[in-house]
């Protein structure tokens, strides 16, 4: 099942609060918010999904703690408040201390209202190519420094940074983070075989 957008804007438009509340209300559903204002309701990942996504967070969650740069790492269940006024919530996401420390508490613990410094997107077997390409363009307008579109289907990584063209490699059996990420080098030789 792919993802469902709904245009609320002619009867109805949701004040942050109220799509804040509106996801507390239905835990079971996933949903994001486009800029214009458009409810995206997602759909679950399955098992090969879950796993992949997990492997990938975990990678991103152990290189964080053993960098010593004190970021903060996000699952795919956490929902940024990015500039634009757009609700998204990355597969994996990071963000830099200094980013996060300038959060109030209750930003923090919210929708935070910020553009994660790094994100992966994973491709599911049900996601369509073009919408995951369109997000990512959409984080890297909101400020983020550096994102991968991870495209197990098609055996590509998209490489998505703010002042440069995208870079589309073939089946990489690893990428880094360059000195966004330092020292981090995520192995994708588990998602091609």
């Amino acid at each position: 099942m792919t993802a469902i957008t709904l245009n609320l804007k002619p009867f109805v438009e949701l004040s942050d609060d109220q799509f804040y509340q509106l996801c507390l209300n239905h835990r079971e559903l996933k949903f994001e918010r486009t800029a214009a204002g458009e409810l995206v309701i997602m759909s679950p990942v399955g098992g090969v999904g879950g796993s992949r996504e997990a492997d990938l967070i975990a990678d991103l969650v152990y290189w964080n703690r053993h960098s010593q740069l004190g970021g903060k790492v996000f699952s795919s269940s956490t929902c940024f408040k990015l500039p634009d006024g757009s609700d998204r919530s990355p597969d994996a996401a990071w963000i830099t201390k200094e980013n996060w420390n300038r959060l109030t508490t209750e930003q923090q613990h919210k929708f935070p209202p910020i553009c994660p410094d790094f994100v992966i997107e994973l491709r599911s077997k049900s996601d369509a190519i073009a919408p995951l390409q369109q997000k990512m363009q959409e984080y890297i307008n909101n400020g983020l420094r550096l994102g991968w579109l991870i495209n197990p289907q098609d055996r590509q990584v998209e490489i998505c940074t703010a002042n440069q063209s995208k870079r589309v490699i073939d089946c990489p059996q690893q990428i880094d983070g360059a000195d966004i990420l330092p020292g981090f080098v995520l192995n994708l030789s588990f998602l091609w075989d």
